[in-house]
């Protein structure tokens, strides 16, 4: 990464180093503070000038595609069709999806972080996010996550304590998926160690993936949310809720495609969908959770 201090910064943009401060000090340009010293990337500060570009009539701006990147869910899906707004879903994880969105490959992504001391991670995460200075966390809906197990639950599993005494082999996901984030701050609660795990090899890499994977016998059991295992037929075991949001910039937030998204996401078609998947609360739909 090609980091620029303040004089450099400044001179690049050919701006005085007075204004280049004040405008560190509103928030309003991209930039990190290392031991004391403001950094600032220089393809962040090409994105920045770019994302105030004037265009004159009758040439095309560069956008975003109509994607959503981050992480899986049925509701989202469903909503993305039902709503009309022309979005298409790829779903690669949490952490994938912010890194699509920075580069400009998506509008949107999904996302749930956790963290061990925070129950609600997605505003400290997105807050630490230097690089995504102008990003706007609309709630989407809170989901319960929990332990996907063959119908009938044969081996009694309730707990991940219950999955390593019991030698069950299980799925996991990718590393930076928000439900492996929970995984490792679940297990790090308990005291437990991931190497302790029977895990399937490789990954799962969605949830349905996951609940495929313990449908067929693959697996044993694994971590998604409850809508997964209902439409597997599978058995449930609640561990945690948690915020799963959509990540998206200031000036794409009020694209005709997200703008259709959000209004759907009012609609009673939208609160009776969530009823019949089950495992979702939509209280905060729509709702802006962080903002710069």
């Amino acid at each position: 990464m090609d980091l620029l201090t303040t004089a450099e910064a400044a001179d690049y943009l050919r701006l005085k180093e007075r204004k280049l401060y004040e405008l560190v000090s509103e928030g309003a340009i991209p930039c990190s503070k290392i031991t004391g010293k403001w950094l600032f990337p220089r393809h962040e500060l090409d994105r920045w000038v770019l994302s105030s570009l004037a265009v004159p009539h009758g040439m095309q701006a560069i956008l975003p595609p109509p994607i959503v990147g981050g992480s899986q869910d049925q509701l989202l899906e469903w909503a993305m069709r039902e709503s009309g707004s022309g979005l298409a879903s790829l779903p690669e994880g949490s952490e994938a999806g912010v890194a699509r969105l920075l580069r400009g490959e998506v509008l949107a992504s999904a996302i749930h972080y956790h963290l061990a001391d925070q129950e609600d991670a997605n505003p400290t995460s997105v807050r630490r996010m230097a690089a995504l200075h102008d990003g706007v966390l609309v709630g989407f809906a809170r989901r319960e996550q929990g332990l996907l197990l063959p119908p009938g639950n044969p081996r009694k599993i309730s707990t991940l304590m219950d999955v390593i005494d019991s030698g069950a082999r299980l799925a996991v996901r990718q590393p930076g998926a928000g439900a492996q984030m929970l995984l490792d701050v679940l297990l790090q609660k308990a005291g437990a160690d991931l190497k302790r795990l029977a895990r399937l090899d490789p990954p799962c890499l969605t949830g349905p993936d996951l609940a495929a994977a313990v449908a067929a016998g693959r697996a044993d059991c694994g971590l998604a949310t409850r809508s997964a295992a209902r439409t597997a037929g599978l058995h449930f075991e609640p561990v945690a809720w948690e915020h799963f949001d959509l990540l998206v910039r200031q000036a794409d937030y009020f694209r005709p495609p997200f703008q259709a998204l959000m209004h759907f996401m009012r609609s009673e078609s939208f609160h009776v969908r969530a009823r019949e998947l089950s495992g979702y609360d939509i209280a905060t739909a729509g709702q802006i959770r962080f903002a710069p």
